[in-house]
């Protein structure tokens, strides 16, 4: 089924009839509490503006190009509309949300087109070829690193967005060798769905999964949140399909090749910048049973390292080791208290177990183990805690997994509740080496709090290890701060930049799985080196040598 815009947010994330998996009397709470740490008053609510209130440029396409392009793909699937504009003028970043509340998007593509198949791409392509027009691919949307921002460079005369939702079928597949093949534009509970009716999974549930793409998450080369049992969508891709403004390119669909670089590389990443995905074959797996998810609270982040590293050479099919620092831990708290309950047994607990030595340094970890035959499952879960507890945690049980599996998508309605609110959260991850994980963690921490302090007034920084391998992990980055509204997107921009300089220097990568978009395009040098930024840009011009898909990201 292709995607309903009309069921989703303009201006916010997610679906019109959901939100913050709080209740009143839990959202008031938290509010108050959070204005009452950070030393601010209570805000007043913030109300995003109304679609007719929305500022945007007028079209720059006149009429006869929009005929031309109605004729090529269908009158209908061209849509010049206020809302079909707004909807596709932005990703779901903290600054794109900003941008979009206060109705001020200041640019917008100039059509939003709705190809059906490979040809209706290529002929998109051909006409802004003709009419120097840029084409940005729009799959979900979800991008939070500006990745879909409708950029029209000099010497073009507008910009079309081109979403692909409407290439959202199963195509085959292949039962022994366990590959399905996809139209791209195919969105994470569809294509589960697909593959859940006959028994098997892809297993990439990206944060974004309810409202992401499979061609978005090649583009961005995203990871899963079970992306320890499964691998990220770069060890699930076989091959793709990619229209690119010089003609089609296939990768091949074999297991291995040594027939020099293997192209399927070069899709990976490639942020709409040398075409656009249409198809992709992918790994798949018969769909498990059993998914045990339990906690797990730690003396300190420093212990909870340690498990995670002994739990990841174990030898243990960990489909997921999610460990949050002590700020984090806090936040979550503060998210499962509820003041109508007579009784909170979760904070009574956590309150009793200071005697023990899980004070204010005390962190929480996830994991879990996928199978088939529960007594397995359940002997390897006794041996994964066993682990545990030898670097000194503490078993939590099944609780806080069942929590998380029935919220684990609802966490990015909590940046619009915020936001009504007037306190800004923003995400930024990254990959670290083991040996520089521990201290890059506290460097990125102290620079984003720094920065929230001296931009903000006052803030909380934190973070938590989600993806894990033999040589590191992924780190992904939260801040919190009280938004000042005479300047939102200049805070935002100074908290980035301090960031991101804080990780660089600690190490560390740009990104793990969120990619490059216009946010990290200005650190692109510096991991990358003029050498290979040299030939990103190349690889650009073979592919696109008018410089029309997706202006300035990536390089």
């Amino acid at each position: 089924m292709a995607v309903n815009r009309s069921e989703l947010r303009w201006n916010g994330w997610g679906r019109v009839r959901e939100s913050v998996a709080l209740s009143e009397p839990q959202q008031l709470a938290v509010v108050q509490s959070l204005a009452r740490q950070l030393g601010v008053p209570q805000s007043t609510r913030r109300v995003p503006v109304a679609i007719a209130e929305a500022e945007l440029p007028p079209s720059r396409l006149d009429r006869g190009i929009l005929l031309e392009l109605g004729e090529a793909i269908g009158h209908d699937q061209v849509r010049t509309s206020v809302i079909e504009r707004a909807q596709h003028a932005a990703g779901r970043s903290l600054p794109d949300l900003l941008r979009l509340r206060s109705g001020k998007l200041g640019r917008a593509p100039d059509a939003v087109l709705y190809p059906e198949n490979a040809q209706h791409v290529a002929a998109v392509m051909g006409l802004a070829r003709e009419h120097a027009l840029s084409i940005v691919p729009f799959g979900g949307g979800s991008s939070v690193v500006g990745g879909v921002d409708p950029v029209c460079p000099q010497g073009k005369r507008a910009v079309l967005s081109l979403d692909t939702t409407r290439l959202h079928r199963l195509l085959a597949l292949d039962g022994e060798s366990l590959t399905a093949t996809f139209e791209a534009g195919i969105d994470g509970p569809s294509l589960e769905a697909e593959l859940n009716a006959r028994g098997y999974t892809l297993g990439h549930f990206p944060q974004s999964f309810e409202h992401s793409t499979l061609g978005g998450w090649i583009a961005a080369r995203s990871s899963g949140q079970q992306s320890d049992g499964y691998g990220g969508i770069d060890a699930l891709l076989v091959s793709a399909k990619l229209v690119t403004p010089r003609g089609e390119l296939s990768t091949l669909g074999v297991p291995r090749t040594a027939t020099g670089p293997d192209l399927k590389e070069l899709v990976l990443g490639s942020e709409g910048t040398l075409g656009v995905i249409v198809e992709a074959t992918v790994r798949i797996r018969k769909r498990p049973a059993i998914h045990d998810v339990r906690g797990m609270l730690f003396r300190d982040f420093a212990s909870g390292i340690k498990a995670i590293r002994a739990l990841q050479v174990s030898g243990l099919p960990m489909s997921m080791m999610r460990l949050s620092d002590a700020r984090e831990t806090e936040l979550s708290m503060l998210l499962r208290q509820d003041p109508t309950r007579s009784f909170d047994f979760t904070a009574r607990f956590m309150q009793g177990v200071r005697g023990l030595g899980y004070r204010d340094e005390r962190c929480a970890l996830l994991f879990g183990i996928e199978g088939d035959e529960p007594m397995r499952v359940e002997a390897e879960m006794l041996r994964a805690q066993a682990i545990g507890v030898r670097h000194g945690g503490l078993p939590l049980g099944k609780a806080p997994g069942e929590s998380w599996k029935r919220d684990r998508f609802r966490a990015p309605y909590l940046r619009d509740f915020l936001l009504d609110h007037g306190f800004a959260i923003d995400t930024m991850e990254t990959a670290f080496s083991w040996s520089k994980l521990e201290l890059g963690h506290v460097r990125v921490v102290q620079a984003m709090a720094e920065a929230a302090r001296v931009h903000a007034g006052a803030g909380f920084a934190m973070g938590h290890i989600s993806h894990s391998y033999a040589d590191g992990a992924c780190v992904y980055f939260l801040v919190l701060y009280p938004l000042a509204p005479s300047d939102t997107l200049g805070q935002w921009h100074a908290i980035k930049r301090a960031t991101t300089d804080a990780i660089v220097q600690s190490g560390g990568t740009l990104s793990h799985h969120h990619g490059v978009g216009l946010d990290h395009a200005p650190w692109m040098a510096q991991e990358k080196g003029p050498l290979g930024l040299a030939a990103i840009r190349a690889l650009r011009q073979a592919f696109d040598p008018e410089g029309m898909m997706n202006p300035g990201k990536l390089a």
